[in-house]
């Protein structure tokens, strides 16, 4: 039986933390993963297989479509788990599931994505979420029984690591706690570098307002350059009505296809700010660069000139010129893929199994160990010296 447990707030949508749940599997498939919520159909295929145990929550009537209507319970759901027979306890939240209750012996490390956005960072949210006036004026009030809530189950978790320097600062802001930097993981070896480079820019990413695609499409509107959306959303519909005769929008498209347009895109233009950002790493190891926005994670993955070049100011004409200035130089792919590689899945894996094991009780020392076998034996040896540049 494992001694080690997992949580996460909820499997409803596939992103970043769903990745950082299922590294956490490929290192400890015998643990149990508890969480809210698991849809089948939106599970990582890594995680299809593994031991998930949901709550109550799972049954409510239109789970998918309202997951964000239900957010009262959320707590409610997070603190009836029985974690009593286990001695570690790892959580991926950016909103619940540090706030699970456990034995005073145990251990419990949260890798938090950010503080609970729509609480902390409450009139950004609703900017992004484009909330009515109704809405932005009652949903404060419901908002306040949340916030102390959330300081209250910020003190549970013993150790905190963040995903990026900026998330960590935050968490030292608004819940007074330290934390670790260790970046999400990258599946580098998902994407293959191509010599060819064909004219486009590309846009990777759901389609919702606050990702600022907007801005692409104006930039290479105005710039008369093509532009490939690939993703869904919300947004797809004003998107569509903004965009210009060159731009296309491919909706969803399967891995292989993204990896085709990603490693023969000219760059990925990244215009939204994001807590970290995974795509433009990813559009790294597939060889290409990347032109950003200057702000949020984006600062601390994309190198000016060397992987990327960022435009400063949220608006069409200063992405303009990014774009102005990225077509006069020339980029070194496998300076691009080497880059990616630092922060690929197997460094992700060895940073986290190598502070758990500074932390955690010696009733799980063979289920680390196990984990650090594990990631030895499905990495090849080009990889390992990965892990020697980001300890």
């Amino acid at each position: 039986m494992s001694k080690i447990a997992l949580v996460h707030d909820y499997f409803i949508q596939m992103g970043g933390a769903e990745r950082v749940a299922a590294a956490m599997h490929d290192s400890f498939p015998a643990a149990p993963i508890y969480t809210t919520v698991a849809l089948p159909h939106r599970l990582p295929k890594e995680l299809r297989g593994a031991d998930i145990r949901t709550s109550a929550m799972q049954h409510l009537p239109g789970i998918e479509r309202r997951f964000r209507q239900y957010f009262m319970l959320y707590p409610w759901a997070v603190e009836h788990f029985d974690l009593s027979e286990y001695d570690l306890i790892f959580s991926s939240s950016s909103g619940y599931a540090k706030g699970v209750k456990r034995r005073n012996s145990a251990i419990h490390v949260c890798y938090c994505h950010t503080p609970m956005r729509w609480v902390w960072r409450y009139e950004d949210y609703a900017a992004r979420e484009k909330f009515g006036a109704l809405t932005k004026s009652l949903l404060p009030l419901s908002l306040w029984g949340l916030k102390k809530w959330d300081l209250r189950a910020a003190r549970k978790p013993d150790y905190y690591i963040a995903n990026s320097q900026i998330v960590a600062d935050r968490i030292k802001q608004i819940y007074d706690r330290d934390a670790v930097v260790i970046p999400p993981p990258i599946d580098v070896d998902r994407f293959q570098m191509s010599s060819q480079v064909d004219d486009y820019y590309l846009v990777l990413s759901r389609l919702v307002p606050y990702k600022r695609i907007d801005l692409a499409i104006e930039a290479c509107k105005r710039l008369g350059r093509r532009l490939i959306i690939i993703g869904d959303g919300p947004d797809r519909e004003r998107l569509q009505k903004l965009a210009g005769p060159r731009t296309e929008f491919l909706g969803r498209q399967p891995d292989g296809r993204v990896n085709h347009y990603a490693s023969r895109c000219r760059a990925l233009i990244f215009p939204g700010e994001e807590d970290f950002g995974m795509v433009p790493l990813e559009v790294n190891a597939a060889g290409r660069p990347v032109i950003a926005f200057r702000g949020g994670g984006a600062n601390e993955t994309v190198i000016e000139g060397r992987t990327g070049v960022f435009f400063k100011k949220p608006t069409s004409a200063s992405l303009v010129d990014a774009i102005e200035k990225f077509e006069s130089r020339k980029w070194d792919q496998q300076v691009l893929r080497r880059h990616a590689e630092k922060f690929d899945s197997s460094v992700f894996a060895f940073r986290v199994l190598q502070f758990l094991g500074s932390v955690a009780p010696s009733s799980c020392s063979a289920e680390l160990t196990t984990g650090a076998r594990l990631l030895s034996t499905t990495v090849a040896a080009r990889a390992w010296p990965r892990l020697a540049v980001a300890r």
